[in-house]
Order: structure tokens, then C-alpha cells, then sequence
């Protein structure tokens, strides 16, 4: 893939150019529309779903609060099923350990399941880097991998793109991966399916290293568990010789019973379904029944730091059910590629600057990436207050400084000394109605606000000067 999100610009100057393109504009506001629609009524079938929210809640914080301790029954659950267990400070070493996991077995390929966390440690890249070719096999990956693009949403990472154009992608990239597709290829939904199908059939069958990530892990038994609506990932998960998973330390829970929460919660939350059409589970190896070797990577890369943070750590609460995306108006208008991370959306813009830092302009703008009206916390099967934790790391940013930073801080200093003498803000008010008419529409510095609003007229005399003549 030879986009990364590296270097990428700030969200503002990113999503300009989305803004703009018409067919981009047109797929994401019929796809959002049609799955947040959808989703209402899978979730208003459930009388006691406010209660399923808040015990979701619960058990992420619970979790979250005890991690080490479930973390260490999970790797003791993992190993005593026949499982071996590996433990990833950060991206470049967690792309070692499976590069060298692979190269162990002698194979020069890998089959993937739709995998976030592999997508944020860039180990297709680090792979191929090695002469390792990893295959896509999720039906949206395989566009975007084909297409030499970037996900863009959580759940259809190619929202993007309308079946036209992956009818052409489709035509002219297949061959070059392995089985081109049939002659001519319409752009039905049936069509399409089964020449991805016919492709991908020949990867199955002939791989022998399976890579995957996991929607949950039960640390009672150590038990992984994939959600999926294609049956591709039943097919990495039980085909191949060796399986390797690579999981955010956030993505356990610790018994049986809680994990029954999350199989309601997510799949109406995800793809308005009652129930997955796929749900893979798990647990260590078994002689003769699906791979016969295991290894779980547990992936950290900044969730530490995050889990510090009392206000930030409720993102890791996130079961990726893109419920968010789907009811942003900026996410519908700018598209998840803006966002410059493999998490889109108003989740991207809490996650993403709390996994990186703040350091980088991409991840500075995160934050401000939202109009703040509160409809992702509403839709949220774990309660993430998303809007608390956008304002929070806009004063982290503010707090790093930047010239424009340190203008408004200074300015803020100013006006509270001004407004502390009652004095002063009463000749101030007094010299700004009378000088009213010279006032500049875009006065320097509030470039960012004038670009798109009229700065409001100061009136002909203050509210105090008002007020007094009133009373006499």
C-alpha cells in the first residue's frame, strides 16, 4: 500500500479537499445514512438496551481498572490451551515478533482476517519489508489492497467507493495478485462477491499462516473471539498450520458472562443484525481440529499511556463497532481518510492523539475535528463521552503552546485582567462602540473563525451604558 498515514496534514487542510469531491460526498452520505438507519431499529427491538449500554460500560471500566490482573489470567489461560503468548511494547516490535513468528515456518505468504491493530502497526508494510506477502481477505480490505488505497471507515473500510468503481479495480488489479477476475465483470453486488470469491478461494487453500486480530479475548479460558459477516475469517481461522493474533491489551474481559453483553451490543451496534453471521471462537490448540500452532501477540503501543489519563483511558472502552461514523456530520462530509489513521471518525479523533501523542499536526487537529453536538456519545454501546474527551485533549494541545497558542493565551490573560477591574471594562466597551465602524472584519489572529463567519457588529453603546440610562 503506498499510502501511509505518516506526514499526513492537519484534519482542516485534509478534509478540504474531501469537502469537494462530489462522488466521495454522494457514497458516504448514502452508506452512513443507510446503516445508522438500520441500526435504529435493530437497537429500539431491545427494551433493556440502555441497560445493556451501561453494563458494557461497567465491565470495560472494571476491566481497565484491573488490567494487569486479567492480562496475567489470560496469558496463564492462553498457554495452559496449548497457546504461546507474546507481549509487544510498541509497533516495531510487535512487526518483528510476527515477521519472525512467519519466517520460522518457511512460508513467504500469511492470509489475513480484518485486522484494526494490524492496520495501526503497519505489519503489511513490515511484512513485505521481510519478502513476506500478506493477503488481505475481508471483501472491503481486498478493494482497498487491491486498489493501493487506505481504510476508511471501521466496519467497510472501502465506504469510499461505489461498486463501479470496484468493478474497475477488480479488473485491472486481480491478476496481478493471483486470480484475475472473470470476463466481464458487472458491478452487481453477486458478481462482485464471487469474483472475490474465486480469487481469495486459491490463497485458503494453499496458506499455511493465518494472521488475524480478535474482537474480544476471555481471560477465564483464554479464548479469542472474531466477529465477521463473510466467512472468510472462519477460513484463516481454522485452515492454516500456524495462527497469529495480533490483540490490543484492551480487548479482554474477564469471564464468559460478560462477554454475552457484548455479543448483543455489538452486532446491532455494527451491522444493525441481531446476531453476527459469523462469530469465530477459539481457545489454544487441538490435535487434529484447526491450526496446530498458536500465538497471541498482546499489542500495547501507547495503551499504557492512555490507560494513565482518567478522562482519555474511557476510549479504550471501544469495541469498533463504527456506530460514531455513522452519525458524524464531519465524518459524513470529510471522509475517513482526513482523519490520518486507521481510526476514522469521532473515535479516531480521541483514540489516535491518545495512542501517537499530540506531537504531530495531524494528531494536534484530532481534537478539533468535531462540532461537539454529542450524537456519537448517544450512539455508543459503551457510554464513551466522546465530546468530554475531545475537549479534554484540546486543552492538553493548548497546553503544549504553538503561536497561535500562545496569542490566545495571552489574549485570555488579558481579557480576565480587563474583566477583573470593573474600570477598565467599562472605558474598554466604551471605546469599542465608539470606534465600531473603523473595526476590521478579519482582525488578525481569528483567520480560523472569519474564514467561515461574519464577526458579529458591535452595537452603537454597551449593555452597562444601556442599563444606567434605563434606570435613570
Amino acid at each position: 500500500m503506498s499510502g501511509t498515514f505518516v506526514g499526513m496534514p492537519s484534519f482542516p487542510v485534509a478534509a478540504k479537499g474531501a469537502v469537494h469531491d462530489t462522488t466521495l460526498r454522494a457514497n458516504l452520505r448514502h452508506a452512513t445514512h443507510t446503516i445508522r438507519d438500520k441500526r435504529t431499529k435493530a437497537v429500539a427491538e431491545l427494551a433493556d438496551w440502555q441497560q445493556l449500554r451501561e453494563a458494557g460500560k461497567q465491565i470495560k471500566d472494571h476491566t481497565l481498572r484491573h488490567l494487569d490482573r486479567y492480562l496475567v489470567q489470560l496469558e496463564e489461560s492462553v498457554v495452559r490451551a496449548g497457546g504461546t503468548v507474546h507481549w509487544a511494547a510498541d509497533a516495531t516490535e510487535a512487526n518483528r515478533i510476527v515477521a519472525d513468528l512467519v519466517k520460522a515456518t518457511g512460508e513467504r505468504e500469511v492470509v489475513k482476517v480484518k485486522s484494526m491493530a494490524t492496520q495501526e502497526i503497519g505489519l503489511n508494510e513490515a511484512l513485505a519489508a521481510e519478502g513476506i506477502t500478506a493477503y488481505e481477505t475481508d471483501l472491503a480490505e481486498l478493494i482497498v489492497q487491491l486498489g493501493d488505497d487506505r481504510p476508511s471507515h471501521i466496519l467497510v473500510p472501502a465506504i469510499h467507493r461505489n461498486r463501479g468503481e470496484i468493478r474497475d479495480i477488480f479488473r485491472s488489479q486481480m491478476g496481478s495478485w493471483g486470480k484475475p477476475a472473470p470476463d466481464g465483470l458487472g458491478d452487481t453486488p453477486a458478481e462482485l462477491a464471487e469474483a472475490a470469491r474465486l480469487h481469495l478461494r486459491e490463497k485458503f487453500l494453499r496458506a499455511n499462516v493465518a494472521v488475524s486480530g480478535a474482537n474480544f479475548m476471555v481471560a477465564e479460558t483464554g479464548t479469542l473471539v472474531v466477529l465477521e459477516s463473510e466467512g472468510n475469517g472462519r477460513m484463516c481461522l481454522t485452515l492454516p498450520e500456524t495462527l497469529i493474533s495480533v490483540v490490543g491489551i484492551e480487548k479482554v474481559v474477564p469471564t464468559w458472562q460478560d462477554l454475552e453483553v457484548f455479543l448483543q451490543t455489538l452486532p446491532r451496534s455494527s451491522t444493525a443484525e441481531r446476531m453476527n453471521p459469523y462469530t469465530s471462537m477459539w481457545t489454544g490448540t487441538t490435535d487434529g481440529d484447526g491450526p496446530s500452532a498458536f500465538h497471541l501477540v498482546l499489542l500495547d503501543n501507547g495503551r499504557t499511556d492512555t490507560l494513565a489519563d482518567e478522562v482519555g483511558r474511557q476510549a479504550l472502552r471501544c469495541i469498533r463497532c463504527s456506530a460514531c461514523l455513522n452519525v458524524c456530520p464531519v465524518y459524513e462530509r470529510a471522509g475517513g481518510h482526513a482523519y490520518g489513521s486507521v481510526y476514522p471518525g469521532p473515535i479516531g479523533a480521541i483514540l489516535s492523539p491518545q495512542l501517537r501523542g499530540t506531537t504531530s499536526e495531524i494528531d494536534a487537529s484530532l481534537p478539533y475535528a468535531s462540532s461537539l453536538c454529542g450524537a456519537c456519545y448517544e450512539v455508543c454501546p459503551v457510554a464513551i463521552d466522546i465530546p468530554e474527551v475531545l475537549v479534554h485533549l484540546r486543552e492538553r494541545v493548548a497546553e503544549q503552546g504553538g503561536k497561535g497558542h500562545r496569542l490566545e493565551k495571552a489574549a485570555m490573560k488579558a481579557a480576565s485582567w480587563a474583566m477583573d477591574r470593573p474600570a477598565v471594562m467599562a472605558a474598554a466597551e466604551r471605546a469599542a462602540t465608539r470606534t465600531r465602524r473603523l473595526h476590521p472584519k478579519n482582525p488578525p489572529g481569528a483567520g480560523a473563525w472569519t474564514e467561515s463567519r461574519a464577526l458579529p457588529e458591535m452595537p452603537e453603546e454597551s449593555f452597562r451604558d444601556w442599563w444606567k440610562k434605563r434606570s435613570r
